[in-house]
């Protein structure tokens, strides 16, 4: 991914943030036919590895779940908050308008779970969309044959991060107030990530 300086992250914890917030990725792998995706949740372990661990799974009828665990490197993509910003919010119009944008590529290789990983990988995710039990759903509420049915079902994986990049496009090297303007008609647009983010990276 092309990343100018100034689009750079600040620290680590930015992109673990993008993660965190915007999980639902997208797996880009090789196969014999080509290049193949697949959109899917998930979630981070930075317990584990140089840049963490990524944890997913996808339903085995899914034919990408055949590369899983291959030598082949894979690669997922989050995309943040994103918009379109035009001069004409800009009391001074003379610029030409772009696209801000967050996103973050990680790079490994995928490792096949067991049956027991792939349950704790499962119940991991639930707990952290669900709301706690007695109101929130859990992988206690099915039977154990429905947890044997929906375990037969899926591929769990995970994938240790080799690389890790981040791109941060928000407004840098415009002037303050552009990019106040700008944050001003996001807020106004219902957009208030995006206009979070161009405040923080421009020390607004």
């Amino acid at each position: 991914m092309y990343v100018r300086p100034s689009h750079r992250p600040r620290s680590d914890a930015d992109v673990l943030e993008i993660i965190e917030r915007h999980r639902f990725g997208t797996l880009i792998t090789h196969s014999p036919a080509g290049l193949i995706a697949s959109h899917l949740p998930f979630m981070i372990d930075t317990t584990r590895g140089e840049h963490g661990t990524l944890l997913a799974h996808m339903a085995r009828a899914n034919p990408q779940s055949a590369e899983i665990g291959s030598e082949e490197g894979a690669l997922v993509t989050f995309l943040g908050p994103h918009g379109y910003i035009s001069p004409s919010w800009y009391a001074d119009r003379a610029t030409a308008p772009t696209w801000d944008y967050v996103a973050v590529h990680c790079y490994g290789r995928t490792r096949l779970h067991s049956d027991d990983e792939a349950l704790q990988n499962i119940e991991r995710l639930v707990a952290t969309m669900e709301a706690p039990p007695p109101k929130g759903w859990s992988v206690a509420d099915l039977s154990a044959d429905e947890v044997q049915r929906l375990i037969r079902n899926v591929v769990s994986f995970e994938m240790p991060l080799s690389r890790i990049e981040g791109k941060f496009k928000l407004n840098q090297g415009e002037k303050p107030e552009r990019t106040r303007a700008a944050v001003a008609r996001l807020e106004e647009q219902g957009e208030s990530e995006l206009a979070m983010y161009l405040q923080r990276f421009n020390d607004l």
